[in-house]
C-alpha cells in the first residue's frame, strides 16, 4: 500500500497537535492520506501547521474545558461528516519535583490535563467512532510502567492513561472500536528541550538522556507518528495494546541507586 493511501478517506483528531509529538502525529496522518483536525490551545503552532499541510485544519481547543471538546467534535463532524480516529496526545510534564515540593492542587490540574481531558474527549467521540468502527490512540509514557524520579504526579497520570486504555478496549470491543496507547520514552521535543534548560548542565543532561537508550539516541516525533498510523491503519487485531516507542530504554540493568553497600559486602544486611 502506497504511503499516501494507508489511511485515505479517514478523519483523525489529534489533541496537542501544534508542536512536539502531536505535530509529528499530525504530519504522519496527513502523509497517510487522512484529513486531520489539529486541536491545541496554542493558536500559533496549530495555525502554522494548518497553513503548511493540505489536509489539516486547526480548531482552537483546551482539553481541560468540556465545552471546547464538545465543539471540537461538532466542528469535525460538520466539516467532514465522520470521525475515524482520536489521538489523545495533549499533556504536560512538570519540572522535576520531590514529593514534598508537589501540591494537591498541582496534582489535580495535571490530572485534568493528562487524564481527564483524554477521558472526556473519548466519551464525546465514541458515538461517532462506533459508527465508523474507528479507534482511539492514547499517548501515555514509558514512565507510567517503570516510574521516574521527582515526577510522582506525572507518573501517576500516565499510569492511569495506560490502565484506562485497557478498560476502554474491553468496553468498546463490542462496537468494533479499538483502543490502544503508545508509550514513548525520550523523544526530542520542545518540551524536552525546555526541561533540559532548567538543569545545571543542559548539554550533559541531553547526552545522558541519549545514552539511556541502547540505540544511543533520542526518538523523533515522526517515529511516534509512524507508530500511531500503524495502530490506526494496520494493527486491526490489536486492542488494549501498549506500544513502546522507547529505543529499548526499559531493557537491561543500569545504575539506579545514589549510594549502596560496600563492594566487599554485596549481600543484604542480617
Amino acid at each position: 500500500m502506497a504511503p499516501g493511501t494507508r489511511y485515505a478517506g479517514k478523519v483523525v483528531v489529534v489533541t496537542g497537535g501544534g508542536r512536539g509529538i502531536g505535530a509529528g502525529v499530525v504530519r504522519a496522518f496527513v502523509e497517510s492520506g487522512a484529513q486531520v483536525v489539529i486541536c491545541d490551545k496554542d493558536e500559533s503552532g496549530g495555525r502554522a501547521l494548518e497553513h503548511e499541510l493540505p489536509g489539516a485544519v486547526f480548531v482552537l481547543c483546551d482539553v481541560t474545558r468540556e465545552d471546547d471538546l464538545r465543539n471540537l467534535i461538532l466542528e469535525t463532524i460538520r466539516r467532514f461528516g465522520r470521525l475515524d480516529c482520536v489521538v489523545n496526545n495533549a499533556g504536560h510534564h512538570p519540572p522535576p519535583q520531590w514529593p514534598e515540593e508537589t501540591s494537591a492542587q498541582g496534582f489535580r490540574q495535571l490530572l485534568e490535563l493528562n487524564l481527564l481531558g483524554m477521558y472526556t474527549l473519548t466519551k464525546l467521540a465514541l458515538p461517532h467512532l462506533r459508527k465508523s468502527r474507528g479507534n482511539v490512540i492514547n499517548i501515555s509514557s514509558l514512565v507510567g510502567a517503570i516510574g521516574q524520579a521527582q515526577a510522582v504526579p506525572y507518573v501517576a497520570t500516565k499510569g492511569a492513561v495506560t490502565a484506562m486504555t485497557k478498560a476502554l478496549a474491553l468496553d468498546e470491543s463490542q462496537y468494533g472500536v479499538r483502543v490502544n496507547c503508545i508509550s514513548p520514552g525520550n523523544i526530542w521535543t520542545p518540551l524536552w528541550e525546555e526541561l533540559a534548560t532548567l538543569t545545571p548542565d543542559p548539554k550533559a543532561t541531553i547526552q545522558e538522556a541519549s545514552m539511556a537508550q541502547p540505540l544511543g539516541r533520542m526518538g523523533q516525533p515522526a517515529e511516534v507518528g509512524a507508530a500511531a498510523v500503524f495502530l490506526a491503519s494496520e494493527a486491526t487485531f490489536c486492542t488494549g495494546t501498549e506500544l513502546l516507542v522507547t529505543g529499548g530504554a526499559e531493557l537491561g540493568y543500569g545504575r539506579k541507586a545514589t549510594r549502596g553497600a560496600p563492594v566487599d559486602s554485596p549481600a543484604l544486611p542480617p
